[in-house]
């Protein structure tokens, strides 16, 4: 295994850390903003990478999936430690927890948004800076989601949102539909964490189905807003 082989494994990892950083610290920040402080006392109210990377789910197993021809780019970071019981009074801690569930998907969109319209303004004003025909529309070419390093973090971004919008413990989508139940069929949804591990083999193997058309639609939007700017 050469160097340039594994100087690319670790160059693949960096938007996926970069992603995982900002979904984490997004869920801190919101938990902090409602009166949580448990976060920011544990160090992980940051944007520094190090304090949210998880050993496996962060760097190993990422980096052997990297390696591997055609590998989907997969990992997790350290969970946010969130406290309901310490947000402020007046706010439901059901209501608190789906508002901090929710910030990391509204993180992850909000970054391929940001993202998109460097990379159009880029395009437009400074096209001598990026690599030939480099632009948003590689993400879609042939129906696939791919492209370079600006653009494969704009759909990993797209991607890691949708994926944690999937209602499956301990996913942030299972928090989110939680706090939108009305309180006498909580106790049922609170059930399902019983089954769990069986869940999250079902989103393993099913979860690029369920993530891949919401995905694209989400690209073909931020397409749009591409081509509008360029």
């Amino acid at each position: 295994m050469d160097q340039a082989f594994l100087l690319r494994g670790v160059m693949n990892l960096v938007p996926l850390l970069l992603s995982l950083t900002v979904h984490e610290f997004a869920h801190a920040w919101s938990a902090y903003r409602l009166g949580d402080d448990t976060a920011r006392r544990l160090g992980r109210l940051s944007l520094n990478p190090l304090v949210h990377a998880d050993l496996i789910g962060t760097i190993l197993l990422p980096f052997l999936m990297a390696l591997i021809p055609g590998g989907i780019l997969f990992g997790w970071a350290k969970p946010v430690p969130v406290d309901p019981s310490r947000f402020r009074r007046g706010i439901r801690m059901s209501t608190g927890m789906m508002l901090t569930a929710a910030a990391g998907p509204l993180a992850n969109v909000v970054l391929a948004v940001v993202l998109t319209m460097t990379l159009a303004l880029l395009a437009r004003f400074a096209p001598g800076v990026l690599d030939g025909d480099s632009g948003l529309r590689v993400l879609l070419v042939g129906g696939t989601i791919g492209g370079g390093s600006f653009e494969g973090l704009i759909a990993l971004n797209v991607v890691l949102a949708i994926f944690n919008l999937i209602p499956v413990p301990p996913l942030d989508g299972s928090r989110i539909v939680h706090g939108l139940l009305p309180y006498r069929m909580r106790p049922a949804w609170d059930g399902l964490t019983r089954f769990t591990p069986l869940l999250l083999v079902g989103v393993f193997v099913y979860g690029g189905r369920l993530v891949n058309g919401p995905a694209h639609l989400m690209l073909s939007i931020l397409q749009r807003l591409f081509d509008a700017i360029v």
